[in-house]
């Protein structure tokens, strides 16, 4: 199953599946300690206002803006293997901007089979 590890935003941070079956694309988190007892879940179809591929340049702006301040300390260190990865040959791994209807916005990474199923969803 692939993953979509959030960084920074308004999402819990870390791991969360991501899974596509017949043009539906869902990201879900088991139940946290912020959320004890129930996961979240969330449709890229329905739940998302937009979704953007990030260059490098893209994700040092963003880190450097008051509402992904947190983007800068945790993305610091990997920003330049992450802009290697989306500016050199294989592309395996992408950073995206999420922006949820209600709002909310998170920085994340995932690999670029996801990144095609996620956009495929919302085209």
């Amino acid at each position: 199953m692939a993953k979509i590890q959030i960084h920074a935003g308004d999402l819990d941070h870390g791991a969360w599946q991501f899974s596509s079956l017949l043009g539906v694309a869902i990201m879900t988190r088991a139940s946290t300690a912020s959320h004890l007892f129930k996961g979240e879940t969330y449709n890229f179809g329905t739940d998302f206002e937009r979704v953007e591929l990030l260059s490098e340049e893209q994700v040092k702006k963003l880190a450097g803006t008051a509402g992904w301040g947190l983007a800068g300390a945790v993305l610091l260190g990997p920003i330049g293997a992450i802009g290697g990865m989306l500016l050199g040959g294989n592309k395996k791994e992408v950073v995206i901007a999420c922006y949820l209807k209600d709002g909310r916005k998170f920085m994340a990474t995932t690999d670029s089979k996801t990144w095609t199923k996620i956009s495929a969803s919302m085209f």
